[in-house]
């Protein structure tokens, strides 16, 4: 009986003392001098590697310790992937929070409503987040676009304009990725299911959204614009649109010309019947919502008021006295 008492109090000791010495290893920093010390973390490495890692760069004293608390709560498997800067000294139980919580190092880039492929490159590669010629590359691939689901469509239309955190070392493709990511998340079911009730495929509905973005810049009028849009596929109008046009030329003086006007690119929607073979950029929110609602109108014109607005008409005269007025008679448009 006392040599069972005596296990059971030396078992329960131990238990305390490994508690103790464990939570002292957790909370308490090591000594060591003040110093900013850097950890890679790749996507989808192993704990043991990264606690390696940690225990070689001096973030922490004992791996075996680090590693049994970590799996003791199952937070091996939350840790995120990124590019992580300690400000030593720090206590181990700090340096795990900060790898579950992914403050890791960043580099913020805003992609605005509206840029095309090649712009956003060169905005990324100007931010020196990417290399221009490896994202557009990438983004041609078929590699890629089988892997987001766009085989036969291209990116265009599918990076989501927002704000986006991307770790020093990340690649062009997990960039592309990201952003096609944040389109099909935006694009929840029930904008699925509006773009089935009006008719028009996931590709048409972006299209459609990337046409509107183009025109104007002013949210109140989108929904006019789509309405003139949506009015004159149905009358099977050609929806002559500039931007399109733009979009399909190999150069672009900064003023249409007539010559341009009469291209045979797939893009001209002057000769073409209905809407482009794809987005001409990539649309904001904005503009998706606008395409799959526009407004109960009977507009089939517009024409612009040179101050960033528009003026609409229903009917080919009122849109020729208004063409008169605000462009002297020289606008092309709808």
């Amino acid at each position: 009986m006392r040599y069972l008492l005596f296990t059971l109090l030396f078992a329960a000791l131990s238990t305390l003392l490994f508690a103790g010495f464990l939570l002292a290893f957790l909370f308490l920093p090591p000594l060591r001098e003040r110093e900013t010390v850097e950890v890679k973390v790749e996507r989808g490495e192993p704990l043991s590697a990264i606690v390696h890692r940690l225990k070689a760069h001096g973030v922490i004293s004992n791996e075996k310790l680090f590693s049994f608390w970590a799996r003791l709560w199952g937070l091996d498997k939350r840790i995120h992937w990124g590019l992580y800067r300690f400000e030593m000294p720090l206590p181990p139980r700090q340096v795990l929070n900060q790898m579950l919580l992914g403050k890791g190092v960043f580099h913020r880039i805003t992609v605005p409503e509206g840029l095309t492929v090649k712009e956003i490159a060169d905005l990324l590669a100007k931010g020196a987040i990417a290399d221009k010629d490896r994202f557009l590359s990438e983004a041609a691939g078929a590699e890629l676009l089988s892997l987001v689901g766009l085989e036969g469509k291209g990116v265009e239309g599918y990076l989501f304009p927002n704000t986006y955190y991307f770790t020093p070392f990340v690649s062009e493709r997990d960039i592309l990725i990201a952003m096609v990511e944040q389109f099909r998340e935006t694009f929840n079911p029930r904008l699925k299911e509006q773009t089935r009730e009006i008719g028009l495929s996931l590709h048409e509905a972006v299209t459609l959204a990337s046409l509107i973005e183009k025109e104007t810049g002013i949210e109140a009028e989108r929904p006019l614009v789509s309405a003139v849009f949506h009015n004159r596929l149905k009358g099977k109008i050609p929806l002559q649109s500039d931007p399109t046009v733009i979009y399909g030329l190999k150069r672009f003086s900064g003023s249409l010309t007539r010559k341009d006007l009469q291209s045979r690119s797939p893009y001209n929607t002057y000769r073409i019947p209905g809407l482009p073979p794809g987005p001409i950029c990539n649309p904001g929110l904005s503009s998706l919502k606008a395409a799959l609602y526009p407004a109960q109108v009977p507009y089939l014109y517009f024409v612009s008021k040179n101050d960033g607005s528009h003026l609409f008409s229903a009917s080919l005269g009122e849109h020729n006295r208004a063409v008169k007025i605000y462009q002297g008679g020289k606008q092309r448009r709808p």
